[in-house]
């Protein structure tokens, strides 16, 4: 392939790549990842409450990372509420799962603008060492899409698995019980998604420019020694 063509692809890999590493900043630092509803079980089992009823009952929320509000209600109003993670809700929540998200997103953020580093880079220097070509692409585009599907597999495990919402929900509430009734994961989490299909995107793009992937370039360079081998 012509360095010029190259070029392009690199420079497009690169500024998806920074794009992704701007994106997921921003989403680490919104209540933008889950949207919940909630129900007031113990006030909808105390006036027996049904259909139309319940909405009366019902109350919703937003949260992030780090921080999220919504509204409680139990039949005598709207009651808003907010929340913050550190330090508040540590006693509340799967701790070492929140934290290793919050640490697998820091990574994949200096991962990405690492990985934007080496595509310009290689787009317009000259490689001299193998880390900096096509390996440490390949390197960079593996552990930012690593990450990027750490942060998703444990986010959900976090909300799915331990019910973080509830938690969130039933926070200093010693008198009513709360129920949660419907989960979506809106913006910052499609965010991380999307920032992981496009380093998988990068990878094929790689390819697209006439680099071998590490492990068929590997077994290639087995094969030649072993034949130089035998030849002396």
């Amino acid at each position: 392939m012509p360095n010029q063509q190259k070029k392009v692809i690199f420079c497009m890999a690169g500024a998806l790549s920074f794009v992704c590493a701007l994106g997921v900043v921003t989403a680490l630092g919104t209540p933008l990842w889950i949207k919940a509803t909630f129900l007031c079980k113990t006030g909808a089992l105390l006036v027996n409450a049904s259909g139309q009823e319940l909405d009366k009952f019902m109350g919703e929320m937003q949260y992030g990372l780090f921080r999220g509000e919504g509204v409680r209600q139990c039949g005598l109003g709207a009651r808003p509420f907010r929340i913050s993670f550190f330090p508040d809700l540590l006693k509340a929540i799967p701790v070492s799962i929140h934290v290793n998200v919050v640490l697998f997103s820091v990574i994949l953020i200096v991962s990405t603008l690492v990985g934007t580093a080496f595509f310009m880079y290689n787009a317009f220097g000259k490689p001299f060492e193998t880390l900096h070509g096509p390996l440490g692409l390949y390197l960079l585009s593996f552990i930012s899409g690593s990450c990027g599907c750490l942060v998703m597999i444990l986010f959900a495990s976090e909300v799915k698995i331990h019910h973080l919402s509830e938690k969130i929900a039933n926070y200093k509430e010693g008198t009513y019980v709360y129920k949660t009734q419907s989960e979506k994961y809106t913006t910052s989490f499609w965010v991380v998604f999307i920032c992981f299909f496009v380093h998988f995107l990068n990878g094929l793009l790689i390819r697209l420019a006439g680099f071998q992937f590490p492990f068929a370039k590997s077994k290639d360079t087995e094969t030649t020694n072993v034949a130089a081998d035998l030849m002396y």
